[in-house]
This record gives C-alpha cells, sequence and structure tokens, in this order.
C-alpha cells in the first residue's frame, strides 16, 4: 500500500545491517505513533567504500543487473517484514540509482518527508551503502530531522523511553527543542532538557584581565538556567502535557547529554550550537553525540 496523496513519510535508509535493521523497527513504530507512512530506501549508486577509485570498479550491465537483484530482494523482505509487524501501515520502497547520501537527502527534499532515519554504521566492504559517514552528511545537509540508530539497541518497537534535549539559546537548538517537544507529546515520554554551562575563568584568562564574575559559578549558571527557560517557554505553553525537567549540568554538553541518556531513550540535538564555525560539515557537539550514543540520535538543522 503507498498511502493516500496527503501520506507524510518517515525515510528510512536500509542495507542489510544490524543497524539498519534497528532503523527500521524504530521508523516503523514512529509512523505508526505519529499517522506517517514509512517510505524503506535503497541506494544501488556507486560503492562508496570505492572512494577515488570508483572510475576503475567495474560497472557492466551484468554487475548493475546483479546490485539491483540484490537491492531489490532486500526491499522486498524489508517491506515484507514491516508489514507483518504493522498490516495497518502505509509503506512503500525506493531504489533510486545515486549515492546512499544523495538519494536520501533527495528523499529528505520532498514536501511530504518528515524525517530521515539511519543506521549509525553499514555494510563493511564494496557491499556497504549507509556507512556512517552518511549519517553525518545527512545530519548536516538534510531540511528535515535526520534519525541515527546505532548498530545495538534496546528500543525496537513498542518501548517507550525519555526525550533528551540539547538546549544553549541557538537557533538550531530551538529548532531541536520544537522536535523534541513534539515526539515527547506523540510518544507520551518524559522531556529532559539539559544545559550544560562551564566556568567561564578558564575561557577568558587568557585574554587579559578577568572579571570577578567569571569566578562566580552560580552566576554562570543562574544566566545558562535563563537561557534554557526562556527557550523552553513557548513549547512549553504549546505542549502543557508534556512533562519537562530541566537540568542545568556543570560538564562539557556531550558529557552532559551521554551521562544523562540511556539506550531507549532518544537525545536530540541541534547540528550547529553557539559559537559553531559555519564551515564546519557538522557541529562538534552534535557529531561526538553521534559518535558516543548508545541510543538513537536526531540531529535538527
Amino acid at each position: 500500500m503507498n498511502g493516500t496523496p496527503e501520506t507524510r513519510w518517515i525515510v528510512v535508509g536500509v542495507d542489510g545491517s544490524d543497524s539498519s535493521r534497528y532503523a527500521l523497527e524504530w521508523s516503523a513504530n514512529q509512523a505508526i505513533l505519529r499517522g506517517r507512512g514509512l517510505s524503506i530506501v535503497t541506494a544501488v549508486g556507486p560503492s562508496e567504500a570505492a572512494g577515488p577509485f570508483r572510475e576503475v570498479v567495474p560497472s557492466g550491465d551484468e554487475q548493475v543487473t546483479d546490485r539491483e537483484r540484490d537491492a531489490q530482494a532486500l526491499l522486498d523482505y524489508a517491506r515484507d517484514w514491516i508489514v507483518r509487524l504493522f498490516p495497518e501501515l502505509p509503506v512503500r520502497t525506493r531504489m533510486p540509482r545515486a549515492r546512499a547520501a544523495d538519494a536520501l537527502l533527495e528523499e529528505a527534499a520532498l514536501p511530504e518527508c518528515t524525517a530521515v532515519v539511519v543506521g549509525s554504521r553499514g555494510l563493511s566492504g564494496l557491499a556497504s551503502a549507509f556507512v556512517g559517514s552518511v549519517g553525518i552528511e545527512l545530519a548536516a545537509n538534510s531540511p528535515v530531522p535526520v534519525v541515527v540508530l546505532p548498530k545495538k539497541h534496546e528500543a525496537a518497537y513498542g518501548v517507550t523511553g525519555r526525550i533528551i534535549a540539547g538546549v544553549d539559546g541557538s537557533e538550531s537548538s530551538r529548532r531541536a527543542v520544537e522536535f523534541a517537544f513534539s515526539q515527547a507529546a506523540w510518544t507520551k515520554s518524559d522531556l529532559i532538557a539539559i544545559c550544560a554551562w562551564q566556568p567561564m575563568a578558564a575561557f577568558v584568562s587568557a585574554m587579559g584581565p578577568v572579571p570577578p564574575e567569571a569566578f562566580d559559578d552560580d552566576a554562570v549558571e543562574a544566566t545558562a538556567r535563563r537561557t534554557a527557560e526562556a527557550e523552553l517557554a513557548e513549547m512549553r505553553e504549546a505542549y502543557p502535557d508534556v512533562p519537562v525537567d530541566l537540568r542545568t549540568v556543570r560538564a562539557h554538553p556531550v558529557v552532559a547529554l551521554l551521562e544523562e541518556s540511556t539506550p531507549a531513550d532518544l537525545i536530540v540535538v541541534g547540528s550547529r550550537g553557539r559559537g559553531g564555525f559555519r564551515g564546519l560539515m557538522l557541529g562538534s557537539v552534535s557529531q561526538s553525540v553521534l559518535h558516543g550514543a548508545h541510543g538513537p540520535v536526531a540531529v535538527v538543522r
């Protein structure tokens, strides 16, 4: 079933690896909860692993046919599995001839797409389609939220965890908080908002005379809390039934987020926080959380 013209879709990239299987389970469950359809995508373009040597990798008609046959078999298996689990869920499959990241970014740009989900690691060798770099590229460029699932994930379908959201007052953080509230409302989860702060003295001591307030941790924490409260205020009004626990933590943001979360939780971060460099592909915090998390991570631009 391909759904109606009004169907909005969660896109999931699959390649047969363990992490893409968990991504498939997670995205199907989310689609059911949020009244979406599930669009299952696998790419049959040049192998990501071939890199600069892809021009000398054989690409005759017979090889292409074999690759397409394998991809179609994977899509059929994934679709049949999901339909057995969720017979009421609209499911469609796509097999674009493109790089994995390009294929998923094209899907993300469609007006009916609401999120893209991938595994954190794909298959190894020339068979690989959705490798770790694909998740990074998607998170840096996708117009819709990108959710990355680790290789091992204890929360498949039917498991509700908390939503852990990083808050820092940046534009992408505000959009991440909006997504986190929406996700918490749909999944009936608690929302834990983490605002990490660090003593300012260490950062300003090399810049000349240090003002007294730079040594006042209470003042720094109070400023961080005010920033976080202001960022949460509008969403609290929009989602009054979502339980929110704001925690200001004296730690690096990555440490604060990873220590708070469990494998069953969804961590939501902005793609680039305060002070991020626009030239970077993805902010250091979001990238480090992606690499260190044991559960799903949503990155919102």
